[in-house]
């Protein structure tokens, strides 16, 4: 299960259209997030991976590593997919996923 080794992992939740490949001014680094918890942020780095769950119910953006060693994962749950599009040739591009930052599983 994907979720299982997910301790230190950080999410962020897209917001709608929150995806895109500029740079945002004030954006902060996968690495930088765990300093960003409880806030709204913009995180921008390379994809390292788009992986969405056997179940279906989220799909998952690594940036800064591959799971389960990446810095960062944003997550879009299945109910946002239509708002937010088709992330699936994300993979080696720069992007930004602005959203709330929050810690899961710890």
């Amino acid at each position: 299960m994907r979720t299982a080794h997910w301790g230190f992992c950080l999410l962020l939740v897209f917001a709608a259209g929150a995806c895109s490949l500029s740079t945002s001014p004030g954006a902060i680094s996968p690495e930088q997030a765990a300093s960003h918890v409880g806030q709204t942020a913009t995180v921008e780095g390379t994809v390292s991976e788009v992986h969405t769950a056997r179940s279906g119910s989220a799909t998952f953006i690594d940036m800064g590593g591959q799971y389960p060693d990446n810095a960062f994962a944003g997550v879009i749950f299945a109910s946002d997919m239509g708002t937010v599009g088709d992330v699936s040739d994300l993979y080696g591009k720069s992007v930004g996923i602005h959203g709330a930052v929050r810690l899961y599983h710890g």
